[in-house]
């Protein structure tokens, strides 16, 4: 059994009060389709009952009116301490924050809430690039697992921003280019377990990005295309309980072998505008040196 990751019990979540359809930047977005407000509402507050009882923080950010995606906290920027800094503090909450640049103008207006709200939680916010000068980054595309921080590009963020992430963690980072147009951020097809053990989707990568990350985990939960677009990947893990808005009954089975509990909210309103549960929650506890070693000055590896 792999050891149960260190980070992930502390969460930025963004309140769905203006959540809803303006325009389309993914597949599953209608604006003929509206999300219910008091339904998304319930299943956010239920998503968050979820974390708290599993002994997890929340730090609320109200949502901007102009910004109906910013629910989707995950994507407002990649947060982190520096264990031994005393600039920046081996403490969860005390660190920088690599701010998204987002690659669709319509999300751009969330940072300009999102960096003071993070500064003031003792995150100093670092900007990658602006207007496609110095790349597109969406943290989404990032987690911090195995001794790196596993990153996919294509659709939304570009290995210029992947670049620039490596620099500003002072991390290695190993990019994987993402092709499905369902799995637009690599949390929509990787989510790790434990130290070992990760669910994964290869349907969402080419295929040297797909067969790197099945290298990189000793032992994948192999998921089928179909299985993943249900968001079952788009889940968080407390300890040893997996919070999934969806658990197909193979991936349910092996997750009990493996000795993880499963917790299913229901977030089909939140899915009307292509995210889940790994998208409503961005984690606050990740720290450099502890979670991934530290690399000066940062190293990109992409898998071609």
């Amino acid at each position: 059994m792999g050891e149960q990751l260190r980070w992930g019990r502390r969460y930025a979540m963004v309140r769905p009060d203006h959540f809803r359809i303006d325009y389309a930047i993914n597949p599953y977005m209608d604006v003929h389709d509206q999300p219910d407000p008091l339904r998304a509402r319930a299943q956010w507050e239920a998503l968050r009952d979820v974390l708290e009882s599993l002994g997890a923080t929340v730090e609320v950010l109200d949502q901007r009116a102009d910004a109906p995606d910013m629910v989707y906290a995950m994507n407002l920027g990649f947060a982190f301490g520096v264990a031994g800094d005393a600039a920046h503090g081996s403490a969860p909450g005390h660190g920088r924050v690599v701010m998204s640049h987002m690659r669709h103008p319509e999300r751009r207006s969330e940072r300009l809430t999102a960096a003071p709200w993070f500064s003031d939680l003792g995150f100093t916010p670092v900007d990658v690039g602006r207007d496609g000068v110095g790349g597109y980054l969406e943290a989404g595309d990032a987690f911090c697992w195995r001794d790196e921080v596993v990153a996919g590009f294509g659709p939304r963020s570009d290995e210029l921003g992947l670049k620039a992430l490596a620099a500003e963690l002072g991390t290695r980072v190993r990019g994987l280019q993402i092709v499905h147009p369902g799995m637009y951020h690599l949390d929509l097809a990787f989510c790790p377990l434990d130290s070992t053990r990760a669910m994964v989707c290869p349907s969402a990568f080419d295929l040297p990005g797909a067969q790197a990350l099945l290298e990189l985990v000793p032992e994948p939960l192999v998921l089928s295309e179909a299985e993943a677009l249900t968001f079952c990947a788009n889940s968080v893990v407390v300890g040893r309980t997996v919070v999934m808005p969806a658990c197909p009954e193979r991936v349910r089975s092996q997750l009990l072998a493996w000795g993880f509990d499963v917790v299913v909210v229901e977030m089909d309103e939140l899915h009307k505008a292509g995210g889940s549960i790994r998208c409503l929650t961005n984690p606050l506890d990740i720290v450099v040196g502890r979670d991934v070693p530290a690399a000066p000055g940062g190293e990109l590896q992409i898998a071609r």
